[in-house]
């Protein structure tokens, strides 16, 4: 684990199963019709229960680089944040994916939330590169972090699944 401190908040890098987090709010990298049939998504539904999918049926749509919210059902954390990542190839990738952090962490600050924990979002399927991913969302949560010193944001935490990836978020941190 290494975090750092911005205006006394802290960006932390960790690895580990993000649906096991203790924090306000884990960020879900979900598709735009909020099917959380795999993944991170996948793993979200089957331990924070049904109600998740349920939730997010009712919103019914969330744009690519745009943010929803649900409860976070069985999770120990109270919600869960769904982000639309890009999908390589599609076009203007690395501005969507900056998009989509700065979607979450608006959106965080909105409902008053104290602590949420990201995946490296647009990874897995959607094929962005890991190190270019780790560079945006460090990039873009600094920023936050500097424009908004008042946010009620206090930690943010990068929870990276593989080795790989952790070692990108950490470079970048």
């Amino acid at each position: 684990m290494k975090e750092i401190q911005i205006n006394n908040k802290t960006i932390r890098v960790t690895k580990g199963d993000i649906t096991d987090r203790d924090v306000d709010a884990i960020v879900n990298a979900a598709n735009s019709y909020l099917q959380h049939g795999g993944g991170v998504a996948l793993a979200i539904v089957k331990k924070g229960g049904d109600i998740i999918q349920q939730e997010s049926d009712k919103i019914g749509f969330c744009p690519v680089g745009s943010a929803v919210i649900t409860s976070g059902g069985k999770l120990k954390a109270r919600f869960v944040i769904h982000t639309v990542g890009p999908k390589m190839g599609e076009g203007d990738e690395e501005n969507k994916l900056a998009s989509a952090i700065k979607s979450v962490l608006t959106l965080a600050h909105s409902k008053g939330l104290n602590s949420i924990s990201v995946p490296a979002i647009s990874t897995g399927i959607y094929g962005f590169p890991k190190d270019r991913c780790a560079r945006i969302l460090i990039r873009e949560t600094k920023q936050f972090f500097n424009e908004n010193p008042n946010t009620t944001l206090k930690l943010v935490e990068f929870c990276l699944f593989d080795d790989e990836t952790y070692r990108y978020f950490e470079k970048d941190l």
